[in-house]
């Protein structure tokens, strides 16, 4: 039997104007970016509708411009619309647990305010960066971690598909790993445009803050399983469910490792719901023959209903 998989964008995936149409189309999305502004203290709407890009593509604003944004779509889903299980990238898996019935839009914005907050500040205290290395294997970048360790703190941090690994670590270490990389045979190493090291250690400052929102939120049972970026294997339990959100912060996304277990799973369609299409990209370099398709605008919801 074939099963529909929902995979959610995390940072990197912003636009200026991301759910501008189904805001002027549904009071709803209207209503959800009120409740956004009382939360945040100031005028989401305005930011991901208008811009400027450089205020959107700052942390403390992006993931929750994401995630709301992606849980704007989810909440207009045909009630009929069936899917059988969630992941999300990074950021986004907590916009899975919203689609999945085990985070209210609240609780998962309350949450996303204080860890997209505590990893500007990570980034700010502990200045890191990030890499993206091209058609190198896992044992490639394993080493290549291992040898740039010595210029300070590095590991990989997303395995996103075969042949794209990303690094993060310090700016002297990610520097130096991006050199050695093209004499170990990689295709490109660019660095990512990003205000820290994510999913290292250098964000290490940022947990504290993050427990306590997960603490105080109130979780439920998911309604479908929901395949964590830590351990790629799916969840249900609210405890699990706020185990893996903690681990998340410090420790690699395992997309590639999360979709072929989906596979494994059943799932033979995606679809990518909230804006850009980078996870598309990705599912189809992990596995070729896997559907895809994504739900990002009026038209798309359209196109459902």
């Amino acid at each position: 039997m074939s099963k529909r998989a929902l995979v959610f964008p995390g940072q990197a995936s912003q636009e200026v104007g991301m759910a501008h149409d189904i805001h002027e189309h549904h009071a709803s999305v209207r209503e959800l970016y009120t409740v956004a502004a009382e939360i945040l203290g100031y005028d989401l709407a305005k930011l991901s509708f208008e811009g400027p890009l450089e205020a959107l593509t700052e942390t403390r604003v992006t993931q929750p411009a994401i995630f709301t944004a992606s849980a704007a779509y989810t909440s207009l889903l045909p009630r009929n619309y069936a899917f059988d299980m969630v992941a999300g990238h990074s950021l986004g898996e907590f916009s899975a647990l919203y689609a999945a019935g085990a985070l209210s839009f609240e609780d998962g914005l309350r949450i996303v305010k204080v860890r997209a907050e505590g990893m500007q500040a990570a980034g700010e205290e502990q200045p890191g960066t990030m890499a993206a290395v091209l058609n190198l294997s896992r044992k490639d970048v394993d080493k290549l971690c291992n040898h740039a360790g010595k210029r300070g703190i590095i590991q990989a941090a997303n395995f996103n598909s075969p042949g794209q690994i990303v690094i993060s670590g310090e700016v002297d270490a990610v520097h130096y790993a991006m050199e050695v990389a093209k004499n170990m045979g990689a295709r490109r190493a660019v660095e990512l445009k990003v205000s820290g090291a994510f999913h290292s250690p250098l964000m290490a400052s940022a947990r504290d803050a993050l427990a306590e929102a997960v603490t105080q939120a109130t979780f439920k049972p998911a309604q479908v399983p929901l395949y964590a970026n830590c351990s790629a294997k799916p969840a249900t339990e609210p405890d699990t469910l706020r185990e893996n959100l903690l681990a998340q912060l410090e420790s690699p996304v395992l997309w590639e490792d999360s979709i072929l277990q989906m596979i494994k799973d059943g799932a033979n369609s995606f679809v990518e719901v909230g804006p850009g299409k980078v996870l598309q990209g990705l599912i189809r370099r992990i596995d070729r023959s896997a559907e895809t398709s994504g739900i990002q605008s009026q038209a798309d919801l359209e196109e459902l209903a």
